[in-house]
């Protein structure tokens, strides 16, 4: 079986879906969000969401199956029109494997077979839906691999952060034993010892962060 990819994408206007409306709306968080889209055309598929707010919000496109207390449970019916991105997934069968509606951001979770239908769908995603921002790519394991690829993305990184952690790298600050200490490297780098700490810290909090999956 092929390796997938896990892409993790946010999308930062409450406009691109119902689900996302309703938390923005609410000033709530959806977290609970079960969806069944299919990509066969005729065929219907929904999304079954509970969003937690004194009063029940109102949308058209909803509709209400049942309330406890300050929980409503809402089901939207996709239209076939794919005006939500996990409705523009399903056309291509990549599933979503998490969906998370804060305020006035969506964040979704799914997956794709390889590279090259990830690009498509990026590149289907961005022109239906413009301010989608990749967060996070995972690669699955392949072959004898211990567990999964993760792509970091440098572009968090500061210049300043980038030069300090480079500069550490080739002066063999992280080898065993090690090649230079944090003295010599912020020597070489002009600056002292506490700075390049600092510095040296928020690069791979950064860094940590994708190779973790925090966030």
């Amino acid at each position: 079986m092929p390796a997938g990819i896990r892409a993790t994408v946010e999308f930062a206007s409450p406009s691109v879906c119902p689900v996302a409306s309703v938390a923005h709306s609410t000033d709530s968080v959806v977290d609970s969000v079960s969806t069944s889209v299919v990509s066969t055309p005729g065929d219907v598929s929904v999304s079954e969401f509970v969003v937690e707010a004194d009063d029940p919000p109102e949308a058209s496109a909803l509709e209400p199956i049942f309330s406890y207390g300050s929980k409503h449970l809402y089901r939207y019916t996709h239209d076939g029109s794919a005006g939500c991105p996990c409705e523009c997934l399903g056309e291509f069968g990549c599933p979503v494997d998490r969906y998370f509606a804060q305020r006035g951001s969506l964040t979704l979770v799914f997956h794709a077979a390889d590279y090259e239908q990830l690009q498509t769908v990026i590149g289907e995603l961005r022109d239906r839906f413009p301010g989608l921002d990749i967060k996070r790519l995972v690669r699955s394991p392949t072959g004898d691999a211990p567990g999964d690829s993760v792509f970091v993305d440098r572009g968090k990184l500061t210049a300043r952060q980038l030069e300090v952690l480079q500069t550490a790298y080739d002066m063999g600050y992280f080898e065993r034993p090690r090649g230079a200490n944090a003295t010599e490297v912020a020597a070489e780098l002009g600056i002292n010892q506490s700075t390049f700490s600092e510095h040296l810290a928020a690069a791979l909090t950064k860094l940590l962060g994708d190779v973790l999956e925090e966030g």
